[in-house]
């Protein structure tokens, strides 16, 4: 059996006290008055009007009100009917038939009003004034209750709205940051894969003559590709969500420039100028991925061992110069992916890359940093 709402079950105890109420006044012989036809068949109409009061609000304030004004007129004997119009005028306005409701209450005090104008009075005028002062009351309420609903539907919507918003910025967020660790993991897989070919070259070039320089390559192409491994796994870890050991190896820093550099194997000449503590750690990042991977471009494409790193802090930037002597033929155009994704890095903090042959000969590289890009990347990715 279905269960009936609380709005139908108030329906049906509003209609039950005035049909009943009707009906019994009418089945009740007064001296010479007899009840006619018109006093079951009118509350019936009205009773029946007042269930139609939800799906049909126009059409039941029209009935109703109907068939009200003629009951009383005409009826033999007075009901507890004056009840319903009450209740439909409430309906339609809280259904949003505003208009439909005040014109039929305007209509109705008015008829009313004018038939007590006429010799016989059967109500007074603080009796016009409280019925009226009830048709008001119901019109309003219905209005009042409506607005409110409304409101609760558009506060619901909002937060709604503001809940699929938050759940699109944390969608975006974890896809930019997905693709940062991507990137992140092209260039260190790029860079440490590269300088075991480096390195791997230099062992087997010097692998019958200089023993101990093979040695030391071959120590190198296992660190390296130890350190390219454990990063891997982590990466990998942190994109598929997976609970893992916390890596054991420090992330690049300036602060351990000496461990990057001696990992390129090549005699590198390192100038610093200002303090390299304090620096933002996305600025700190890109830094020493930048000198890695101009340092390991030294190693693949220069034909030589030496390079020149300068570092200066200066006037809120940190600006990185890596030179070579070499012929740099081989990268010029400054087009690899190497060169470009350092050139993302330098843009994503508001800073620059240069990277092109010197006149004097060889190839460089300088890239402008500036120590405030880190908030100023987050707010244009």
């Amino acid at each position: 059996m279905p269960r009936l709402s609380s709005s139908t079950v108030v329906s049906l105890v509003v209609v039950a006290i005035a049909l009943g109420g009707t009906l019994a006044t009418a089945l009740i012989w007064s001296g010479d008055v007899r009840p006619g036809p018109l006093d079951v068949v009118l509350p019936l109409a009205a009773a029946g009007g007042t269930l139609l009061r939800r799906r049909h609000p126009v059409a039941a304030l029209v009935i109703v009100t109907a068939a009200v004004a003629a009951y009383y007129p005409f009826a033999a004997v007075d009901g507890p009917l004056v009840i319903l119009p009450f209740v439909v005028l409430f309906s339609a306005a809280d259904r949003g038939h505003l208009v439909a409701a005040i014109t039929t209450g305007s209509v109705a005090l008015l008829a009313f009003g004018l038939g007590e104008t006429g010799g016989v009075r059967h109500v007074d005028d603080s009796m016009f004034l409280l019925i009226t002062g009830w048709v008001v009351a119901a019109i309003a309420f219905g209005g009042v209750t409506r607005n409110r609903r409304a409101y609760l539907q558009e506060a619901e919507r909002r937060a709604a709205d503001a809940e699929h918003g938050r759940e699109e910025e944390a969608r975006r967020r974890a896809g930019e940051e997905r693709l940062r660790i991507a990137r992140e993991l092209h260039d260190v897989l790029g860079h440490n894969i590269s300088l075991i070919n480096v390195q791997a070259s230099a062992a087997l070039h010097g692998l019958k003559k200089r023993p101990e320089d093979a040695e030391a390559a071959l120590r190198t192409i296992k660190e390296t590709s130890k350190e390219t491994l454990r990063e891997l796994r982590t990466t990998l870890g942190v994109l598929r969500q997976v609970d893992e050991d916390a890596p054991v190896a420090p992330a690049d820093s300036l602060a351990r420039l000496g461990e990057l550099v001696a990992a390129t194997g090549l005699t590198v000449r390192t100038e610093l100028a200002g303090p390299l503590d304090g620096v933002p750690t996305e600025v700190d990042l890109a830094a020493t991925r930048i000198i890695r991977e101009a340092l390991t471009n030294v190693s693949r494409h220069s034909g030589v061992s030496t390079a020149t790193l300068t570092i200066t802090n200066k006037s809120g930037h940190i600006v990185i110069r890596v030179e070579d002597d070499g012929p740099g033929a081989s990268y010029t155009e400054g087009s690899g992916f190497g060169l470009r994704g350092m050139r993302e890095r330098a843009a994503a903090l508001g800073g620059t890359l240069e990277a092109g042959p010197r006149p004097e000969g060889g190839y460089r590289v300088l890239a402008d940093l500036p120590l405030n890009g880190a908030s100023r990347g987050k707010g244009t990715r």
